[in-house]
This record gives C-alpha cells, sequence and structure tokens, in this order.
C-alpha cells in the first residue's frame, strides 16, 4: 500500500523541508551535523499556534509528555559514607531529547536533564580490554572548572569492540507503534526512515519480522532473512498510523515472535519504536514490566526507540529498557537514527556484560567529601554490589561509560553543604581514621566493578586504583566531560553548578573539540549557543 501523500510529504520534509521560521538572532549559523536536527526543529515551528518563543507551541497546546523527578545527588562526608555504588547507564536518550528542545527554540524541563545521559552521547578515546574481561577502566583526576578548590575524578569503561561482520546473528522483531498519536511527520515517518537504515546494514544470517499494534497487534511480517531487503522494506512501507494504542498486546506478540525463531548463540531482541503513549493492553507498569523482566529472563531482550513530541513517556520507555537488559534512545532525526541504528550497531543490538556495577570507595585521609554527578535513578546500596541477584545495567559491544565524581580534598571547608558530617558516638574521629588508613596513602579512592558474562549467574570482579595526583595537563576528553558536566548543571539550575556559566562552558568546549569524527562536539558548541540565545532567567548566567 502507498505511503499517504502528507505522510510522504511530512517524511521528506525531515531531510530537506524548507525553513519556515528564523533561528533567533544570536544563534549561530549550525554546524554541517546540526543540519537535519535544525530542519526538524524548524517544522516543529510550523506546527506552533505561534512563533517560537512567544509561549504558543506545540508542546503547550498538547503536551502529555512525563519525567520522573530528578534531585540532584548531595555532597556525602566520606568518614560516614565511604562506599559510592550505582548500577551503570549507557542510555542517551536525554541528549537527544535536550538537543529537541533547544533547536526548536525551546527550554528543557529540569527533569528532562539527565548529565550521565549528556555526558556519555559522545565518542571518546579509551584503551581496549586486556585478558579476557570484556571491559576495561581507566581514570583521570582534574580541577573542577566550575570549583577550583574541587576534584574531578572521571572514570571510564571500554567494552570490547566487535566488527560487524563477527557479531552473532540477529534475531530481532520491530514492534512498530502505529496509534493515532504517531500520525505526525517526527513519529512514524521517522520511524519508517530509520528502520530502513537499519534493515540496510542486515547481513544474509540476521532475520527481522515487523509487528504493528493500535487498536490490535498484528504481524505485519513474518521472521524474514536479511537479505530480503526488498520485502522488509515493504513491509515498513505499509505501516500506518490510526487507532489507540494497545502496547500490552504488541510486546506479548513480539515477544512470542522472537521465541519461535530463538537463536541459542544469537541476539534475540525486540525492538520497540513509539513515543511512549501506552495508554490500553497490559492493565498497569508495574504489569508491563514484569513481562518484559520475565521475557529476559528467557533470553530475550528490549531495545526501546522513542520518537516524537506531546506524548514523549522518557521515564517509562527508559524503565522499561532498564528491565529488558536493553537501551533507550531518542530519534529526532535521520542521523540520530544513523547514529544509534549503523554507526553503533554492535553496542546497540550485541551486549558483552550484563549487570554491572561499580563500587568506589574513597580514601579518608584525602577525600573529606563526593558527589556522584548524574545517576541518580542508578543508585544502589551498599550490600546490592555482592549480590548477584540485583539487576543492573548492560553494556553492549564498543559501548563506553563515563561516571564523573566531585571531590572535596581533605582540608577544604565551606565550598558546599556536606551530608554526614555530624560526629558519631560510636565512630572515631577523622584524625585516628587517617592514621588508621589501609592501603597506599597516595590513593584518592578505589574502583570496584562486577559484571555478568551473558548467560552467566555469577559475577566476576575488577577493580582499578586512582592516584591522587592531578593532571597538568588534563586531556581532551576530561575537558569536554567537565564542559558537557557544566552545561548540564546549568540546564538543571543545580545548587552544585558554582560558577558555570554559558561563556565559561563555551570556551572550555570549543578547545576540546579534538578530531571531532561526525561533528558532534560543534554541534553541543551550537546547542549551548541556543540556550544562551533564549535569554537567561534569575540566578542563571550567560
Amino acid at each position: 500500500m502507498p505511503q499517504p501523500r502528507a505522510m510522504a510529504t511530512a517524511s521528506a520534509a525531515v531531510l530537506d523541508g524548507p525553513a519556515s521560521k528564523r533561528l533567533p538572532a544570536a544563534a549561530p549559523a549550525p554546524s554541517p551535523s546540526m543540519a537535519v536536527h535544525e530542519r526538524a526543529a524548524r517544522r516543529v515551528g510550523d506546527l506552533s499556534a505561534g512563533p517560537i518563543g512567544t509561549g504558543r507551541t506545540e508542546r503547550d497546546a498538547f503536551n502529555r509528555e512525563q519525567y520522573d523527578r530528578i534531585e540532584d545527588n548531595p555532597f556525602l562526608g566520606v568518614r560516614t559514607n565511604p562506599l559510592s555504588t550505582f548500577s551503570i547507564d549507557v542510555d542517551r536518550a536525554s541528549y537527544g531529547n535536550v538537543r529537541r528542545f533547544l533547536t526548536s527554540g525551546q527550554r528543557p524541563p529540569k527533569d528532562a536533564v539527565r548529565i550521565e545521559e549528556l555526558i556519555n552521547y559522545f565518542p571518546y578515546e579509551l584503551p581496549e580490554p586486556r585478558g579476557s574481561d570484556p571491559v576495561a577502566i581507566t581514570s583521570e583526576v582534574m580541577t573542577a572548572p566550575w570549583q577550583p578548590q574541587h576534584r574531578l575524578v572521571r572514570i571510564g569503561l571500554q567494552a570490547r569492540r566487535i566488527e560487524t561482520a563477527s557479531l552473532p546473528p540477529n534475531n530481532l522483531v520491530f514492534l512498530v507503534d502505529v496509534s493515532g498519536s504517531m500520525n505526525e511527520w517526527n513519529k512514524l515517518p521517522l520511524v519508517k526512515q530509520s528502520l530502513r537504515l537499519l534493515v540496510n546494514a542486515l547481513r544474509p544470517q540476521d532475520r527481522v519480522a515487523i509487528v504493528a499494534y493500535a487498536g490490535a497487534a498484528g504481524l505485519v511480517l513474518p521472521s524474514t532473512s536479511g537479505d530480503e531487503k526488498a520485502r522488509i522494506a515493504d513491509a515498513i512501507d505499509r505501516l500506518e498510523a490510526g487507532g489507540s494504542t494497545a502496547g500490552g498486546a504488541g510486546i506479548e506478540l513480539a515477544y512470542r515472535t522472537a521465541r519461535e525463531h530463538f537463536l541459542e548463540r544469537g541476539n534475540n531482541r525486540v525492538i520497540l519504536a513509539t513515543d511512549g503513549d501506552f495508554n490500553v493492553g497490559v492493565s498497569s507498569d508495574a504489569e508491563l514490566e514484569r513481562l518484559v523482566e520475565q521475557r529476559r529472563r528467557d533470553g530475550t531482550y528490549l531495545t526501546v526507540l522513542g520518537f516524537g513530541t506531546g506524548n514523549y513517556q522518557a521515564a517509562k520507555m527508559e524503565k522499561l529498557a532498564k528491565v529488558g537488559n536493553g537501551n533507550a534512545g531518542y530519534v529526532d532525526s535521520p542521523a540520530e537514527a544513523r547514529k544509534l541504528l549503523v554507526e553503533e550497531m554492535g553496542a546497540t543490538l550485541l551486549t558483552v556484560a550484563n549487570d554491572v556495577k561499580l563500587q568506589v570507595e574513597f580514601n579518608p585521609s584525602r577525600v573529606q567529601a563526593y558527589r556522584l554527578i548524574g545517576y541518580e535513578n542508578r543508585l544502589l546500596s551498599t550490600e546490592d554490589f555482592n549480590d548477584d541477584a540485583k539487576d543492573a545495567g548492560d553494556i553492549g559491544t564498543g559501548h563506553q561509560v563515563t561516571a564523573l565524581y566531585e571531590v572535596v580534598p581533605v582540608g577544604v571547608d565551606g565550598t558546599v553543604p556536606v551530608r554526614g558530617m555530624d560526629s558519631l558516638r560510636y565512630v572515631a574521629p577523622d584524625a585516628t581514621v587517617r592514621s588508621t588508613t589501609r592501603g597506599p596513602s597516595d590513593e584518592l579512592l578505589f574502583v570496584k566493578l562486577r559484571y555478568k558474562r551473558p548467560g552467566n549467574s555469577a559475577s566476576q570482579l575488577l577493580s582499578h586504583a586512582v592516584p591522587s595526583r592531578i593532571s597538568a595537563r588534563p586531556s581532551t576528553d576530561a575537558r569536554f566531560i567537565a564542559a558537557v558536566a557544566s552545561f548540564g548543571m546549568l540546564l538543571r539550575d543545580s545548587e552544585y553548578k558554582g560558577n558555570s556559566s554559558a561563556a565559561q562552558v563555551l570556551e572550555q568546549a570549543r578547545a576540546a573539540l579534538g578530531e571531532d569524527r561526525g561533528g558532534y562536539r560543534a554541534e553541543f558548541v551550537g546547542l549551548v549557543e541556543r540556550w544562551r540565545a533564549l535569554g537567561v532567567t534569575a540566578g542563571e548566567r550567560r
């Protein structure tokens, strides 16, 4: 069935539609990598009830987007909180979502800004794992740009890279939302473009099925070999939007289809493409999560791709991906779809380490207090680290993860409020603690990592000591990461942003562009410029 004319026109506008809105005068010309995103943002302007910036936008007129509340992690005193434990997170959806707001001339909601997802969006230079472990740990210590008396500790994880040709076969099921809410240019038409990109990268040993759901779920394409690209593309072209959403029924059919063609030594995965508007089907979010969790235990994982505006349910989609041993992404253009589904295909589709947890122990002779930047919804209790039954994040081939700690050195007082600094009845005072500290005194902290090999129930342990010395010349990557973290705190208007300002972020980011393959860092500079062009509110700095 041919694609409706209106949809085809809207879809084409993503790539080469004319700009009907002018960006604020203060905004710079976009970098080449931003061209598609900017044209998409201007399309949002066409749908507004008034010009961008007047307060009358499509998002204001009909907005059902939901974000879980984020409370910035506080500074904790090492004497009473020597351990920091959390699950890694490889999701990057927040960056694409923030970009969507800024390129359309809007400020992103504070709770839409997950700093760890902004940081992890960019590729960095990290050493490959050695030996049999699928992940390597590195670290770097520098001065915190927004608070020079503090230290910024970067912990980097690099998963082993596997060439696409060497990846195990894929058993994929595309689960596509074709409900009425998807009948917009940046939803179903963009989903179809994204899936075509992935199909073009499939190999003969890969298999693909397509399930669509709206008022009811249906099998659009039975499991088909990756070398039948024309047949798969024809099934994608036949997808049309209309009806209510029965997401639960669609997921059940998608998992059943994946199970019928299960590959014992392959990648079995459902790829859900939706705006997140699950309003019919499984009766509750909890029931839906239990379904996804059970199928994960059976060996079929879930990747969630978010599209569009107005209905985007970031929190729900992230939770589904988390319990499904997958990752969540936000697609705002064909360029982002290509990055996520083609350039990073292995990381998106093949998991090399399950239930990855980090536990950091701080040296009380060197560190007075610390805070983990981001990962607020990934925190674990101390006991969870050694509990192999506790679910945690997963890493795909080639994935990179960065965690940042802001550290208050011993002897630095009054810069920030610190929790857990009151004297305790049964714990020795600081001086005694320092005198009895075990281990090398020149260590700032000690990192432990637990992971499971796919299919195994017992975890493996890795460790890495971080020396206290500060890098005289921080790496380009570390400086850029610090700029992104600083910008995230500005977007969130965080109480911990210190002396951060847009001008400072721009200076740091421009000086740390490096080779910038793909132009992602130049795009970031453009986003900061756009944020500054929107003006400032009380307490914010240009």
